[in-house]
């Protein structure tokens, strides 16, 4: 039965921008000073000490003061230095409230270059081509970015659907604005597709109960293994990045302890990190997909609980109690680092939610060592990794040992193992009753 319930969504869209030599200029400029005045903010507000009785006032102006006294500081546009302030105070009540750490300096080398845009009338979004669009960045004026998705703008935004402001985002393939966008959707009907388990791998990515298999759909070598980092490139690109990794080691040969990096060797990290996030975009990319296709086709999703930060724990150990196999155990930490697991189960999360669908959870202990069909746990039967060959004597039942997996899921989830958060914590409801267990 319809009705007429609407549901309000903010949402991301991210989009490439074509800058020239010199806007590139001005955009690293922005974001160095941005990362400048936060550093500054964290100082001041470390200066404080144990007295935290300031405002956003105070702050305010703290701020004005630093951009009258610090040149550097007057290329970074007043909105945006608001910003800065606003998600310095952020961060600070998110750890308070126990969802984050606490905010830190933020580096040269390893933080992002960033510079947010609040406002989203300053932007002035125009369509001008099928493929390209124009946007007005703040002492930058009008720019160019890739038009790959219908934005609220024009005759189309209202109060309710619109632009409500950006983020200019650098990473190692240049800069990307990121739009967000408020849009009033009417709420989705309960889908009516069917039930799944979804078991998560590194041989087979995603395994569902119903032996739908989705996999990476790359050529395949005999050089490739689950822990290749580079296997979302192609041959000649492999060829390519070896080449530059050697290069960088040739290059450091001739660095002193303790010396800065020259400019060649940091052109040659450069073009290694634009390979590297190539090969996760088209992760991603793959990511998007699959999940999109899951979310259409399943009306309910049931998923494991996976504990990942405990999954990718070193196995080296202490000087008393070396580890074994680090090796081996550091090469499967790495492959599931970079299956993103936590990423899909975000992405399906909120497509299943747009679809009408829903996203549960259930205990992982047990799943890959229980007989799908029995139910039973049964010494042997997970013999190799790719066949599950149940060793209780009045079963006997084999298959593959993801489905298997997928479908004991499934059968978690049918049994009123859910897991819930509360608190902080995660609780099993089962036949009625609600029983504390640990969140994994």
């Amino acid at each position: 039965m319809s009705t007429n319930a609407t549901l309000k969504r903010h949402t991301g869209h991210r989009a490439r921008l074509a800058l020239s030599p010199e806007q590139v200029s001005v955009l690293d400029d922005q974001a160095h000073a941005a990362r400048t005045l936060w550093n500054l903010l964290h100082a001041w507000w470390t200066m404080v000490g144990e007295n935290r009785r300031v405002d956003l006032k105070d702050a305010d102006a703290a701020i004005k003061q630093a951009r009258t006294e610090i040149d550097f500081l007057k290329t970074l546009p007043a909105q945006a230095a608001q910003a800065v302030l606003k998600t310095y105070f952020q961060a600070w009540r998110n750890c308070w409230d126990g969802r984050a750490q606490e905010p830190a300096f933020k580096s040269r080398i390893r933080s992002q270059m960033s510079v947010d845009i609040p406002q989203g009338r300053d932007l002035r979004i125009q369509r001008v081509h099928r493929r390209w669009g124009i946007v007005n960045i703040p002492k930058l004026g009008r720019v160019r970015f890739r038009w790959t998705k219908d934005l609220p703008v024009g005759k189309h935004a209202n109060a309710q659907n619109r632009v409500t402001g950006a983020r200019l985002v650098k990473d190692a393939l240049e800069w990307h604005i990121t739009f967000r966008v408020q849009t009033l959707e009417p709420a989705p009907e309960p889908h009516p597709g069917p039930e799944v388990g979804i078991d998560a791998g590194i041989a087979v990515p995603l395994a569902l109960s119903d032996g739908t298999t989705y996999d990476h759909h790359r050529p395949r070598t005999d050089e490739d293994s689950g822990a290749d980092r580079d296997k979302w490139l192609d041959q000649s690109e492999k060829q390519k990045l070896v080449r530059l990794e050697r290069r960088a080691a040739h290059q450091r040969s001739f660095r002193a302890r303790g010396e800065r990096t020259s400019r060649r060797l940091a052109r040659t990290y450069d073009q290694i990190k634009a390979l590297l996030a190539k090969a996760t975009r088209r992760h991603l990319d793959w990511q998007h997909k699959t999940t999109t296709d899951i979310a259409d086709r399943y009306g309910t999703v049931v998923v494991e609980a996976l504990d990942i930060t405990n999954m990718i724990r070193s196995a080296k150990g202490t000087v008393e109690e070396p580890g074994k196999r680090v090796r081996q155990k550091a090469g499967l930490n790495r492959a599931i680092g970079q299956e993103a697991w936590g990423r899909t189960v975000t992405l399906l999360g909120y497509k299943l939610a747009q679809h009408g669908g829903a996203l549960y959870k259930v205990p992982a202990p047990g799943t890959s060592q229980r007989c799908s069909e029995c139910l039973e746990t049964t010494p042997g039967s997970r013999g190799s990794q790719a066949v599950f060959v149940c060793k209780n004597p009045t079963c006997g039942w084999s298959g593959n040992a993801d489905h298997n997996a997928a479908r004991n899921v499934l059968h978690l989830f049918r049994a009123g193992h859910v897991l819930v958060p509360a608190a902080g914590r995660a609780v099993v409801r089962r036949a009625g009753r609600v029983k504390p267990t640990t969140a994994r």
